[in-house]
Order: structure tokens, then sequence, then C-alpha cells
């Protein structure tokens, strides 16, 4: 491709999958820097790409009740006259409306059944969870004539953090006394399905351990409707639930000030590693939902999968089996001392 002069990327998902698509834009403008770059996201997920250096426009996809408004959608998406478009998020009314909408060039999976919908195809399962998911998503370059090779140590993620939710958090912080003295720890229990999680027993056990250590302030945090399963983690001083608290913004921003994040496979571990910040991380070994397609890209991880020595792991067996509960919390809090010692 001689030139590309403006381009949609579309990542119409969640939290850590549009995280995971934001080196995209770096990546891009260095091959084609007068390169105009607009993703199209939901509402929700606007904070994550707004003031990113390499993003010239954020377009927020259209509903109406959670129904997808595929005609003020096509408009939209119409007026802006893009030469291309990259689906990575490749659902099929997504893809449908993209197609109505007359993009010359649109790249895609080409191993869904709707994959006629685009006319550049690359050929990964991503179910198998043979890369990570960034890489995949890097690998969709390929069809507007970008090799790259991305790693831990060349990535680049440009989440800002917002100077006035930044302030807000210090004052909230600051009001349940948790000052620049103490080391902070977010434990984030839920994971809204994405994998299976650790028990909430062991998050429970893990708690009790930080809580007992010198200058430690724990954070637990978590949407409105997680407010309930970030409360059974409360029974103790140094602990504070702040579920339903924060816009996406201010968790951006608290998550930028921690010391340690621990979570399930969600997210918000995706927002702390693009922050730099030390993760703890809980997989199951199930390929799809695996740390090697979706772990936090960081060299500053520690991640805990279970024990059990299984294979062809599915779902299903796993949730059987309750291989998360195999994973060691000793070991755990083992880790979380180092990263809270240095």
């Amino acid at each position: 491709m001689k030139t590309l002069r403006n381009l949609l990327i579309v990542r119409t998902d969640r939290i850590g999958d549009v995280i995971l698509s934001l080196p995209l834009a770096g990546i891009i403008k260095k091959k084609y820097p007068d390169c105009r770059i607009t993703f199209l996201l939901r509402e929700y997920t606007k904070p994550l790409a707004e003031n990113h250096p390499y993003i010239d426009e954020v377009m927020i996809l259209k509903s109406d009740n959670n129904k997808l408004s595929y005609r003020e959608n096509i408009k939209q998406i119409k007026s802006k006259n893009f030469d291309a478009c990259i689906i990575v998020n490749p659902a099929f009314p997504i893809s449908l409306m993209l197609y109505l909408s007359n993009i010359k060039i649109r790249i895609g999976t080409g191993y869904r059944i709707y994959s006629c919908l685009f006319n550049r195809k690359v050929f990964e399962h991503r179910k198998y969870g043979e890369k990570h998911e960034l890489e995949y998503n890097v690998n969709l370059l390929k069809e507007i004539g970008i090799e790259e090779k991305i790693s831990t140590d060349n990535v680049e993620f440009y989440l800002d953090v917002d100077d006035k939710s930044l302030q807000k958090v210090k004052l909230v912080l600051n009001e349940y006394g948790v000052t620049s003295g103490n080391k902070l720890v977010i434990i984030h229990p839920g994971s809204g399905g994405s994998a299976v999680d650790i028990p909430i027993e062991k998050l429970v056990e893990l708690k009790n351990l930080l809580a007992k250590t010198e200058n430690v302030k724990v954070v637990v945090t978590g949407d409105s409707g997680e407010w309930g399963l970030c409360e059974k983690l409360i029974n103790q001083e140094n602990i504070f639930n702040f579920a339903g608290k924060l816009n996406l913004s201010e968790l951006c921003a608290l998550i930028s000030l921690c010391d340690l994040f621990i979570s399930n496979s969600t997210g918000p571990i995706h927002i702390a590693a693009a922050l730099n910040r030390s993760v703890i991380g809980f997989y199951p070994k199930i390929p799809s939902c695996s740390q090697n397609r979706w772990g936090p890209y960081t060299k500053k991880k520690a991640i805990f999968t279970p024990v059990i020595d299984c294979v062809n792991c599915t779902r299903e067996q796993c949730e059987k089996l309750n291989c998360m509960n195999s994973i060691d919390i000793g070991l755990v809090f083992e880790q979380a001392g180092i990263v809270l010692s240095k």
C-alpha cells in the first residue's frame, strides 16, 4: 500500500480489548505519519483512547437500549470518508455495518462465517491462544503493509491519566487515610465472566495477610454490580470498598497510584499493565482465556495458574474440578511481599 490517509479502527467491546488495541495507533503512525486515525468505541470505553497522541478522533458507537443503530452509525461513518478500516472485534452486526458503510478496504479475520464482509483477511484462530491478543491485533496491520514485531520491551500504550480525575482520587484516598507514605494495593475480585475466577475465599485469605502487613492499605474495586462481591473482602481496618464509586477515568487514576494490582483476568489488569504498575493475575489454563493470550502485557507481572495437571482444559472442566482453588495463596502473598518491599 503506497499511502494511507484516513483509517478507522473498530474495537467496540470491553476495557481490556480496547487497551490491547491502543498500541496499533502508534505503530501505524510510524509507517504512515500523515494518516488520520479514528477509533470507533462504545461510550464507556471512550476515556481509554482520549488524549492518545496518535489517535486523532474517537467515534462512539450509536445504540438505542443496547441495540445497534445501523442507520445512524452508517451515516456517521460515511461522513468521514475512510479509505480503510480494521475490524479488530469481528462481531457480525459490526462487520455488516461496516460493509454497508462502503469503506473500500475492510480488514478482518478470515475464519468467521461472515468473513465475506471483509475484502482483506487475516487467517489466525485466536481461540487456540497460541499468541497474545495484542500480537494478534498487530498482525492485522500486515494488510496495510506493516510488519511489526511487538514485545514487552517496545510496546507503548500511551494511556492517559486525566489530571482532574487524579486530583479527585487523591482527595478520596486522603479522606480514607491513605497517604503517599503508604503502600497501596488494589484487589479487583470480579471479571465480568470473561474467565474462570479464583474463589473469593482465596482472595479473603490473601486480603487477611495483606491487612497484617505494616504500612499497607488495600482498596477493593469493581463496578456497582460487584459491590456485594467486593464487600466480602471488607471486615478489617486498612481495607476499603470502592466498588461503584469511580468512573473509568477515575479508576485509571486510582490504578496509576497503586504499588500493586491484583485481579483475575479482567480489563483493569490491562489498565494497570499499560500504566506500568506491578500486577498479580489469576488465570485458568483454558487456551482461549489463558495467560498466553490474555495475560497483562508487561514484564512487571506474576501470574498464578492452577497446579492441577489437566489436559485439553475447557471452562466446564475447570469449573467442575475447581481448578482455580488449587492456587497457593501463600505463594501469592510471598510474591506480593517482594513487590511491596521495593
